[in-house]
């Protein structure tokens, strides 16, 4: 993940988390920046994967697609870029194409693979943020290739779609459940966890599912940071009692979520439970 750093390169950290335990629920791939970022800010970072990446089973379909001319490439995650760049040909990123990113970190592997995107939005990084882009306006007979999960959301290509694009879906990559047992973390949850992070729908859902019936209440009892209004409303609707929603889904921006959690529970001090709701 991208993320702010001062000069001396120290990342910069918004407030002292005060020994306080997060539970962080990205893959395992990608929690790293976010646990740095905790651990320099004087927290304790949890890992607790609730969705683990995996190459489609069939890749031949997306290799094809990869193969085709495009006048536009979407890459909707670092997953998709990552996973995609073994099936292009000669394994790189092709010269003709635009190239699109929804997110910071989107972009940063794309980067790291050779071309700088041509779109990416900025302010909040999602597919609203990214249609709302002057260039994806009008998409006539555009072909548009969109790089994702199998399974992803359908409002970005439904609305290019709309916008008269030319679409296809090339998936490279699927979420699957983690096997991993969640009783010795309960064991210890309320000595040891006082903040949660939860960063897509699908990690939330999961993260349900890992904890079970008998850890629920734990959990919803535990300030949560999400990334998005829509995730925000599905925890609030599930009874989380605080739900923090951050700026966008960068380490930075979940750092700063959990700083303004205890910010405004002044109440709280380490090692005990945070309540209430935000």
């Amino acid at each position: 993940m991208i993320h702010d750093q001062l000069p001396n390169n120290k990342p910069l950290n918004p407030c002292d988390l005060a020994g306080r335990g997060v539970l962080i629920t990205r893959p395992a791939a990608q929690a790293e920046g976010l646990c740095r970022l905790v651990a320099a800010a004087g927290g304790r970072a949890i890992r607790f994967p609730t969705v683990a990446i995996e190459p489609v089973a069939n890749r031949e379909p997306a290799r094809e697609l990869l193969a085709r001319e495009w006048d536009l490439i979407l890459f909707v995650s670092r997953n998709a870029v990552e996973q995609a760049l073994s099936l292009f040909p000669n394994r790189r990123l092709p010269a003709e194409p635009q190239l699109g990113a929804v997110g910071a970190a989107t972009a940063q592997a794309l980067t790291l693979a050779g071309r700088v995107p041509d779109l990416m939005p900025t302010g909040r990084f999602d597919s609203e943020s990214l249609l709302a882009l002057p260039a994806l306006a009008d998409l006539e007979g555009r072909r548009v290739l969109i790089v994702r999960g199998v399974g992803g959301r359908g409002l970005l290509g439904d609305t290019l779609i709309e916008r008269g694009a030319r679409l296809a879906y090339a998936e490279v990559y699927r979420r699957t459940l983690p096997v991993t047992d969640a009783a010795s973390l309960l064991t210890r949850w309320r000595r040891d966890v006082q903040l949660a992070t939860a960063t897509s729908g699908e990690i939330l859902e999961n993260l349900l599912t890992l904890i079970g019936g008998k850890g629920r209440d734990l959990l919803l009892a535990t300030p949560l940071v999400v990334v998005s209004e829509r995730t925000g409303k599905t925890a609030t609707a599930l009874g989380f009692t605080r739900v923090e929603v951050a700026d966008g889904a960068s380490d930075t921006a979940v750092l700063a979520a959990l700083c303004r959690i205890i910010e405004t529970t002044p109440q709280a001090g380490s090692g005990k439970s945070l309540t209430g709701r935000g």
